[in-house]
């Protein structure tokens, strides 16, 4: 596409929100690519009456169940409507707006909602016009885990296991969408026969902006269980095995065009977001996926995703449940000793923000200061941070014996039960990202990557950015703005605006082509890779933790 058709219109503006699991995020970008303006709902304290913790309830009743009340998140987009209209945003040079929602929620409309979205009253808000809309008030989202009894249903349905990952990308998944809706569909059929549509939060945001269902895009489709991957069509057999009817609900897919969040362009690359979950997105070639021999062992773990900023190509995803949640509720137990910690998700959702502030002074400084002095490998005290996809493996701490980094040889582990608070917060950092790294590169990662787009709030912690730099062995790289999804959906905004334009897909790129330093989208390298011998050391160490991980499934986990 020739550079002159790829310019934005002048004087236009790109607004993109993100709709994740505490806040509404919103960003206005110029036509230079350039953020003009920002603002931010955060449910817990804009939206006390609705008495959510992390933007979320749990519920005591039934294991596993996290949701999300509908109506707030459209109080919100009120609410940051109003905020960016005070902020004397010029609406009128808006030419597009595009969304980024947290995956895997769900939200359930009631019949003639159609009708209440095309006749919404400027005049009013949405929140009183729509307070009817909705067959189910509280909406699964992707911390829920109560739905394992449906996964296993949906994988026995299609043959297994393998099958379901081979054509939706995943094996079933308590948090994805479509054993969600079989749960629903088992537990409360009246409801599910009488709701009309169902959306995922990205598309029911951009409903409330159309006045109209919005179709489900291809890339946040991938992430349902529902979609075979390598069509970029609903599965037949997926959709049997999930609930009668479904594929009228949910409507048609669409092309990914207009929602993304960070953008990776080259294979090689590696995104880590450090937010409310952890995760980790690698840029794959599609050959990776389609033909590679391995395929059989590792699809089972992690998910395949269509590629949202390019229709011929995948991207893998790894995601570590609360990870933010993790952090902050750190339990920091005194030791002297090498050590591996592993958590699984179900355990890891249960700890909040109390145990942060009980444990480490309600402050993001003194969690600092313990990683600051502690050194790298915890002086060979490690901890590892082990994810078992939602089984309850528990709490587990090591003591390595005789590691000398060098060599695995001679090593022993003998499990212990506590540790000092330094140890334990540099051994919860380090263990993460080992985990992110031997999972990454089961999928085919290169070792090392090319770089690290680190994004999400946790990436402007420099201390935890250096873990990952030596973990790695790579250059670690943010964006100007941690909160990387709302800037994503603004790019994407004006990335559909060009698609627009030329009447099919343009590569992203040509946006900014030849002068991204001169955008908001540069990345600016925030920490270099780590020392190559600590490199080397960590590699060793991720090596145990790897075979520590496959002991606790075969003990503790599923086939």
């Amino acid at each position: 596409m020739p550079m002159e058709d790829s310019s934005l219109p002048q004087d236009s503006l790109f607004l993109g929100f993100d709709s994740s699991t505490q806040s509404l995020k919103a960003t206005v970008l110029d036509s230079n690519l350039n953020i003009l303006a920002t603002e931010l709902v955060h449910f817990d304290s804009e939206l006390p009456h609705y008495k959510t913790k992390d933007g979320v309830y749990r519920d005591t009743t039934v294991n596993g169940r996290i949701v999300s009340p509908t109506l707030m998140w459209v109080e919100a987009f009120d609410l940051i409507l109003q905020k960016l209209s005070k902020s004397n945003l010029d609406f009128g040079k808006v030419s597009v707006i595009s969304g980024s929602g947290q995956q895997h929620g769900s939200v359930y409309w009631n019949p003639g909602s159609a009708a209440l979205l095309s006749s919404l009253d400027p005049g009013k808000t949405l929140v009183d016009q729509l307070g009817s809309a909705f067959s189910i008030k509280e909406s699964p989202i992707w911390m829920d885990s109560s739905t394992t009894a449906q996964c296993r249903e949906i994988e026995n349905a299609v043959g297994g296991a393998l099958e379901l990952s081979k054509i939706t990308g995943s094996r079933a998944y308590e948090r994805f969408t479509g054993p969600q809706i079989r749960k629903i569909f088992e537990t409360q059929p009246e409801v599910y026969h009488n709701t009309e549509r169902i959306s995922l939060v990205s598309s029911f945001m951009a409903s409330l902006l159309i006045g109209a269902y919005s179709c489900i895009d291809e890339a946040d489709g991938s992430g349902m269980n529902l979609m075979d991957i390598k069509e970029r069509v609903w599965s037949k057999v997926a959709l049997e095995a999930t609930a009668p009817g479904l594929e009228e609900k949910l409507g048609k897919l669409a092309p990914s065009h207009a929602v993304a969040g960070l953008t990776l362009s080259t294979p090689g690359d590696l995104a880590i977001s450090l937010g409310t979950s952890d995760t980790v997105i690698v840029f794959m070639i599609i050959h990776c996926f389609l033909i590679c021999p391995h395929l059989s062992t590792w699809s089972l773990e992690g998910h395949v995703f269509t590629n949202p900023v390019d229709p011929e190509n995948f991207m893998v995803m790894l995601v570590y449940k609360n990870a933010s949640l993790t952090r902050e509720g750190t339990f920091v137990i005194f030791s002297s000793c090498a050590f591996f910690k592993a958590f699984s998700n179900s355990l890891i959702s249960m700890i909040t923000l109390d145990m942060r502030n009980h444990c480490a002074e309600k402050s993001w400084d003194v969690f600092n200061k313990f990683l600051h002095q502690t050194q790298p490998l915890n002086g060979m005290y490690v901890c590892v941070y082990v994810v078992i996809f939602a089984y309850p493996v528990g709490f587990h701490r090591y003591i390595l014996q005789h590691f000398t980094g060098d060599t695995l040889e001679g090593l022993h582990e003998k499990e212990v039960e506590e540790f000092d608070p330094p140890s334990e917060v540099r051994a919860l950092i380090e263990g993460q990202f080992l985990s992110m790294r031997g999972h990454a590169e089961r999928f085919g990662m290169p070792a090392p990557p090319k770089r690290i787009i680190a994004t999400g709030g946790a990436s402007a912690n420099d201390s935890i950015l250096h873990s990952i730099a030596s973990i790695f062995g790579c250059d670690i790289y943010t964006v100007e703005r941690p909160d990387s999804a709302s800037l994503g959906a603004a790019l994407r905004a004006a990335h559909g605006w060009l698609c627009n334009k030329k009447g099919n897909f343009v590569p992203i790129s040509c946006m900014y082509k030849n002068k991204l330093d001169k955008t908001t989208l540069n990345c600016k390298l925030v920490m270099p890779a780590g020392e190559e011998k600590l490199v080397s050391k960590y590699a060793l160490l991720m090596k145990k933790r790897m075979e520590i991980e496959n002991g606790l499934v075969q003990k503790f986990g599923r086939n």
